[in-house]
């Protein structure tokens, strides 16, 4: 299959020193830098902020994504999840975005390298645990011990001596356990998010270079839907595994 074209191919050798997927996800960073700023400076231009501007504007594009951010963190995590959207917003808004990018001709979208992707997930593992150490201090780790902590209580000490050796094996065994299922998150939110990606990347490639037209619209269409399901998949999943890390009921 001929090589397509990409716009990455045309910089000078010095900024293709970083790889293209790389490249990619910097100049997505850029953009939406300044589309918030361009946002946040209309916000504070207006007269009533909470009055939305009148018909189609970058301010009420970011306020929809905000709103739609603050409903899905709240009915996960109720409203003390609030404190976290900023992270669940930020990965919507760059994978839906990264994702997009592969819509455009002679680009690439970074989301379908694996170590973007990977880069992502593990973002996201390492904030979920970092807010769970927050909320809960070292009580956090009994997460990952099982329901039993504790010898149950006997008026017979030999009774409580006996029951030593389960409360061990059933901490050994949920350790492990709930370790395997931590570590299996990053992994499988990565390769879902990077397969899905890349075959839809894929995709869309062969078939436009196969038939130029009507096609390919058709699977533009489909490559515009799959990039939103799956921002809005790894994001749903964090705001589960945030959820389930703050949560009290342990």
């Amino acid at each position: 299959m001929e090589q397509p074209f990409m716009w990455y191919d045309l910089l000078p050798s010095a900024l293709r020193l970083l790889p293209q997927h790389t490249f990619t996800a910097l100049l997505i960073m850029v953009l939406l830098i300044v589309l918030a700023y361009l946002a946040r400076r209309s916000l504070l231009k207006s007269s009533d902020p909470v009055i939305p501007d009148q018909g189609f504007s970058l301010r009420n594009i970011f306020e929809l994504l905000v709103e739609l951010m603050l409903g899905l963190s709240d009915s996960i995590i109720g409203k003390k999840g609030r404190k976290y959207v900023h992270l669940f917003g930020s990965f919507f808004i760059f994978i839906l975005t990264a994702n997009l990018f592969g819509l455009l001709p002679g680009f690439s979208p970074p989301t379908s390298n694996i170590n973007t992707t990977l880069g992502l997930a593990l973002v996201s593992f390492c904030a979920y645990h970092y807010f769970g150490l927050r909320e809960h201090g070292l009580g956090y780790i009994k997460q990952f011990v099982g329901p039993m902590t504790s010898v149950p209580s006997s008026s017979k000490k030999i009774l409580s001596l006996l029951f030593i050796p389960v409360l061990i094996i059933s901490i050994l065994f949920f350790s492990v356990l709930e370790s395997i299922s931590h570590l299996v998150r990053p992994v499988s939110l990565s390769l879902r998010l990077f397969g899905n990606m890349f075959g839809d990347h894929l995709v869309l490639e062969i078939f436009t270079n196969l038939t130029h037209v009507v096609f390919p619209v058709v699977f533009y269409v489909f490559g515009a839907l799959v990039s939103l399901i799956q921002a809005f998949v790894f994001t749903l999943l964090s705001i589960i595994y945030v959820a389930m890390a703050v949560s009290h009921q342990h």
